[in-house]
C-alpha cells in the first residue's frame, strides 16, 4: 500500500502513516525549568567550540604550509589546499550533528536555529539560548586556536570570514544568502518525518546530507567570502582575531545567513509541506 493514498477526483490523502510534531510553542516559560533545556544548550556550546577548533585550526595550518615564504619550494602543492579546508568544515558538522542530534538536534548553527523556530520547531526561549550557547562556543574555538598557534594565528588571517577582493558586497551577501539556502534546506529535507516515512526502504543518516552540503558550499564560495553561512563561526573568528576588515564585513555574515535560513524555511514549509500555513498560523497560541 502506498505512504500517502489520494483520495481519485478529491485531491485529499488518506491512510499517512507517518506523524508531524505539534508545532513547538512561541514562548514556553516552562523550559527554563527543565534541565534537558540547559543540558542541549551544553551540547550546543561544546560542538560549536569543536567545529570551529577543528576548522580554523585547519585554515591556519593550511597558510602556513602553502606560504612560500615559508616553503618557496613547493608553497603551491603545500597543505591541504581548498578542498582539504571545504572537507574539514563539511566533515566537522557532519561528525557533530550525529553526536549531538538526540541531546540538541545538532543545530550548531544560529541561522539553522533561526531556520527551524520560523518553521516552529523549536521554541524561542530554545532558539535564543542555542544561538547565545553558540557564539560563546565559537569563541572559546576560535580561542582555543590562537592559544596553539600564536605565532600563526595572526599572521595568517585568524580563519576570520572576510569579503574578498574584487568582489562587491552585493555578491558577497548574495553569496551567503544562497549557501545558507542549500544548509538549511538540506536539514529540513534530511529532517522531515515524511520524506522518512515515504523513504523508509532507503535509510538516510541525515547529518551525512548535511555535512555535505556544508561541503559544496564551502567549494562554491570560500574564493568569495571565505564560507560563513554560520553567523557564530563568523563572530568567533571576528571576536578573538579583532582586525577592522572582519569586522566590517561581519553584517554580511549575518544578515546573509538569516535570509537565507529564512526563506528556506518558507520554501520548505509553504510550497513543499503542507504545514506550512498551519505551522505560522500557530504563532498566535501556545498550544
Amino acid at each position: 500500500m502506498a505512504k500517502d493514498t489520494e483520495v481519485a477526483g478529491r485531491g485529499e490523502y488518506g491512510g499517512k502513516d507517518y506523524t508531524d510534531p505539534p508545532p513547538a510553542p512561541l514562548i514556553d516559560a516552562e523550559e527554563l525549568t527543565k534541565w534537558s533545556l540547559y543540558r542541549a544548550a551544553i551540547a550546543e556550546f561544546v560542538a560549536t567550540m569543536l567545529f570551529l577548533y577543528v576548522t580554523v585550526a585547519t585554515v591556519i595550518g593550511y597558510k602556513h604550509q602553502s606560504d612560500p615564504n615559508v616553503n618557496p619550494a613547493d608553497a603551491a602543492c603545500s597543505g591541504v589546499g581548498i578542498l582539504g579546508i571545504a572537507w574539514a568544515f563539511g566533515g566537522m558538522i557532519f561528525i557533530l550533528v550525529y553526536c549531538t542530534a538526540g541531546i540538541s538536534g545538532g543545530h550548531i548553527n544560529p541561522a539553522v536555529t533561526l531556520g527551524l523556530f520560523l518553521a516552529r520547531k523549536v521554541s524561542l526561549v530554545r532558539a535564543l539560548l542555542y544561538m547565545v550557547a553558540q557564539c560563546l562556543g565559537a569563541i572559546c574555538g576560535v580561542g582555543l586556536v590562537k592559544g596553539f598557534q600564536e605565532a600563526y594565528f595572526v599572521r595568517y588571517g585568524g580563519g576570520a570570514n572576510e569579503l574578498s577582493a574584487g568582489y562587491s558586497k552585493g555578491t558577497g551577501l548574495a553569496a551567503e544568502i544562497i549557501g545558507t539556502f542549500v544548509l538549511v534546506y538540506t536539514v529540513f529535507a534530511a529532517t522531515d518525518p515524511k520524506r522518512n516515512a515515504r523513504d523508509s526502504h532507503v535509510p538516510v543518516l541525515a547529518p551525512l546530507p548535511i555535512g555535505f552540503a556544508v561541503f559544496m558550499v564551502h567549494l562554491a564560495t570560500i574564493p568569495i567570502t571565505g564560507t560563513g553561512i554560520n553567523p557564530a563561526r563568523s563572530l568567533g573568528a571576528a571576536v578573538i582575531y579583532n582586525q577592522d576588515k572582519a569586522w566590517d564585513d561581519q553584517w554580511i555574515f549575518w544578515v546573509g545567513p538569516f535570509v537565507g535560513a529564512a526563506i528556506a524555511a518558507a520554501y520548505h514549509q509553504y510550497v513543499l509541506r503542507a504545514s506550512g500555513a498551519k505551522a505560522m498560523g500557530s504563532f498566535g497560541s501556545n498550544a
